[in-house]
């Protein structure tokens, strides 16, 4: 049986397909990277100031079915690293001149290459046998982007060419199909449409949250305490600007501040928080501390900012300027296991309750981290035996950890098919460590804590992005904004439609009254598309009876009601969170 080629050697491998295909196409372009990516590849080129556009993908498509025919194989070869640099130095070539002087710089003798025809690139590999191995129908281009040189936006934009690719043309049909769905749902459109939130030029990667995206961000905040408050949580506050050494005595100054903003108030540095986790260490330094009120679980509801490049910024999924739900547990060593069992069931409450399945990842020690070798052994350890106390699958993700301890992801899976990784539990014994925080034991002397750091939403703006897209906007009935709809059949029922609207008000149930001269079919098909989840309809019939005409979202009318039972069952809806 022949062997299977990785997924990832085929996206790796295309990209250098498209790099020969773009060199034959643009004989001056200069190249920079080009690597597999989640679902398919990218290549960052300079142009030299020539335009390219969109219309041109279908060009390159073209040039690159062409090299696949042809069956070009791949030759790898190693050379001497001076010798690389006299090569790219005549090719002109000056952004790979670069990359092989940061390899000489860490030392390296030699560099590898793949040759493809007449392209010959610096590259580690692996790739496929030859260009003929790729699945006809398997790849599309998407789009072009500008992308800064090694993402430093003091370097010159590059054009980024993007394509995904599968092993298969049935994979790419059904990822294309999972992506048209995908765009029906794009929260930009549907906040939008819905009236949730905008995005304004002024303030790029801060989004301005309407009224209707208040009422759901206050539930989704309400949620949160109701289920912080069932497991022992305290609630703080902290400040979003703090002095920069309390960043530097974190660790962040040094593993961080390349994400963070910064400003002087009265000739000293000050850093605008990118987490929460500082704050609340001052918070839990002023009291001493027994073994006898540990653990000691404190939540925040807290603003944060990171820089982000403006070519990564995406609605709420991808903002400079978020709240994150997070929570620090304080405990002892031995607590650790049943502390982190305990998250794990309060995250898979909060994600049944929005109906996400999800997967578990475990990530270890990263190549970049503080903390003692001892520390990340225990560390690891304590949550690899909490999933096992649990019986959960998981899988094992080395190296990709927080700079101060290992974590466990939760990444959901939405209505469609895709992940995103939402909430997540990190074991930290580093930052007890650097903050010296203490707790007196039961010996009368004093020990180091056990720091865990979690998140459920993660940032309350994303996880409010990712579930717009899963549920596509028709909003469970306890978190839409509007509630109800009252629609009237003739001016002559506005009386008891505005009887009706004050009884569904005085019931905490968010109604809005339709009572306007636009036609019964208009005014429903106005609450369809603005999906309500009740509309209730008055005529001379339930006028007569003192009743109401129900009609459900995607269940359509559901017949006449007394209005008391109506309300009744709209509460116990909202109290059961459906």
């Amino acid at each position: 049986m022949p062997k299977q080629t990785n997924i990832e050697t085929i996206r790796h491998s295309l990209s250098h397909i498209m790099a020969l295909a773009i060199q034959e196409l643009y004989p001056n372009v200069k190249f920079a990277i080009g690597p597999a990516i989640e679902n398919g590849f990218y290549y960052d080129f300079d142009f030299n100031n020539e335009k390219i556009g969109l219309e041109d993908l279908k060009k390159i498509e073209k040039k690159i079915n062409h090299i696949i025919k042809q069956n070009i194989p791949f030759k790898y070869s190693e050379i001497k690293i001076d010798e690389a640099i006299q090569l790219e130095k005549k090719n002109k070539q000056y952004y790979k001149v670069e990359l092989i002087k940061d390899l000489k710089k860490d030392g390296e003798k030699k560099v590898s290459y793949y040759e493809l025809g007449q392209f010959n690139d610096l590259c580690l590999g692996p790739h496929i046998e030859s260009s003929g191995k790729i699945a006809k129908g398997s790849f599309k281009l998407t789009k072009l982007a500008g992308a800064y040189w090694r993402g430093n936006e003091k370097n010159k934009m590059l054009t980024r060419i993007y394509g995904v690719a599968f092993k298969t043309r049935e994979e790419l049909d059904k990822y294309s199909k999972m992506m048209e769905e995908a765009e029906k749902r794009n929260h930009i459109k549907m906040g939008k449409k819905l009236d949730l939130f905008s995005m304004h030029k002024e303030g790029p990667g801060f989004p301005f949250f309407h009224n209707n995206g208040m009422i759901i961000w206050n539930e989704l905040v309400e949620y949160w305490r109701e289920e912080h408050k069932k497991e022992g949580y305290l609630e703080i506050k902290t400040p979003i600007i703090l002095d920069r050494k309390l960043w530097e005595e974190s660790g962040h100054w040094d593993h961080y501040k390349e994400n963070m903003y910064f400003t002087k108030i009265d000739d000293k540095n000050y850093a605008i928080k990118p987490m929460n986790c500082p704050g609340g260490i001052l918070i839990y330094k002023t009291n001493p501390h027994s073994y006898r009120n540990l653990p000691l679980k404190v939540g925040e509801i807290g603003l944060v900012h990171r820089h982000e490049l403006s070519g990564v910024l995406n609605g709420l999924l991808r903002v400079r300027a978020f709240h994150q739900d997070d929570a620090h547990i304080y405990c002892t060593e031995k607590q650790v296991k049943d502390e982190v069992t305990k998250i794990a069931r309060l995250i898979d409450r909060v994600y049944k309750t929005f109906k996400f399945d999800y997967h578990i990842e475990l990530s270890t020690r990263p190549e970049k981290s503080i903390g003692t070798d001892t520390m990340w052994k225990i560390a690891e350890k304590a949550l690899k035996d909490a999933l096992e106390q649990l019986k959960w699958d998981y899988k094992l993700n080395p190296g990709d950890g927080a700079f101060y301890g290992p974590k466990i992801d939760f990444h959901i899976k939405d209505a469609i098919g895709r992940t995103w990784q939402c909430g997540t539990i990190q074991l930290d014994f580093a930052m007890p460590e650097r903050f010296n925080l203490t707790y007196l034991g039961p010996d009368g002397k004093k020990h180091r804590p056990v720091m865990l750091h979690r998140v459920i939403y993660g940032s309350l703006e994303r996880f409010l992005g990712v579930y717009i897209e899963h549920c596509a906007g028709a909003f469970p009935l306890w978190l839409a904004p509007e509630q109800v709809w009252v629609i009237t059949v003739g001016n002559r029922h506005k009386k008891y439609a505005k009887q009706i609207h004050k009884e569904l008000l005085a019931g905490n149930i968010r109604s809005k009254l339709k009572d306007n001269d636009e036609t019964i079919s208009k005014k429903i098909r106005e609450g369809e598309i603005k999906k309500i989840p009740y509309i209730l309809v008055i005529g001379d019939k339930e006028e007569k009876k003192r009743a109401i005409s129900i009609r459900k979202r995607t269940k359509g009318d559901q017949g006449i009601a007394k209005l008391n039972n109506f309300i009744e069952e709209i509460k116990t809806g909202i109290e059961k969170k459906q």
